[in-house]
């Protein structure tokens, strides 16, 4: 409330995160981390997940399970998305844990992007150092996406601030890293200095989340 969020998307994948969706709905929607490597019983977790909690979107961290982003092991979890007709939240460029970065190469999600097309994808955590090459997927995808997760304001990535400035309004969103290692203090004190257009800020605060996630039933048109 201090920071005037009005939904927050939490990890949704144990029994506190699914009291605070039931018991608050308003406020609370769930994305459920999948494992590829887990085969069907990834798939199973995610419709159960969905059926009985209502979660908005998957997540997949392609470097914390050694499975990279075009890895066909991924691709039931993707096909499940696009039934649900849910986004995946996808962990892209080179991770901050001392773990090879090939699973996150930015370029893999091309190949995902083109099999299937309906699947609404959310890159997140910075793919740097291949934002460049994120926006110019963005360019190409109409379902490709861009979140702000884990990156302090201040540190935005150029490119991504430039794109959401011409082209790119209606696909980068705001996502913080609260409570893994970056305060609500912080973001928000950073926000005002990046230089967004007027027009943007709606859109990367609310409107683009709101039609992307389905949150609320009030989807931005």
């Amino acid at each position: 409330d201090r920071f005037n969020i009005e939904i927050a998307v939490i990890s949704a994948n144990d029994e506190l995160s699914f009291e605070a969706i039931k018991t608050h709905p308003d406020r609370f929607a769930g994305q459920v981390m999948v494992d590829p490597a887990q085969g069907m019983d990834a798939v199973r977790l995610l419709t159960r997940t969905y059926e009985e909690h209502g979660v908005v979107a998957a997540s997949f961290f392609p470097c914390g399970c050694n499975v990279a982003i075009d890895d066909k092991r991924a691709y039931p979890i993707y096909a499940k998305c696009v039934e649900l007709d849910i986004p995946i939240f996808i962990n892209a460029g080179v991770p901050g844990p001392r773990v090879p970065f090939k699973p996150q190469y930015v370029g893999l999600v091309d190949e995902v992007c083109w099999f299937f097309p309906e699947l609404k994808i959310i890159l997140r955590h910075g793919c740097e150092p291949w934002t460049d090459l994120a926006v110019k997927l963005m360019l190409k995808w109409p379902n490709l996406y861009y979140s702000t997760s884990a990156f302090a304001p201040k540190y935005f990535p150029k490119d991504i601030v430039a794109y959401a400035n011409s082209r790119g309004s209606d696909k980068v969103m705001y996502a913080g890293y609260y409570p893994s290692g970056l305060s609500l203090e912080r973001s928000f004190s950073e926000l005002p200095d990046v230089p967004f257009s007027p027009k943007v800020w709606p859109k990367f605060l609310r409107e683009n989340a709101l039609r992307v996630l389905k949150l609320g039933g009030n989807e931005a048109s």
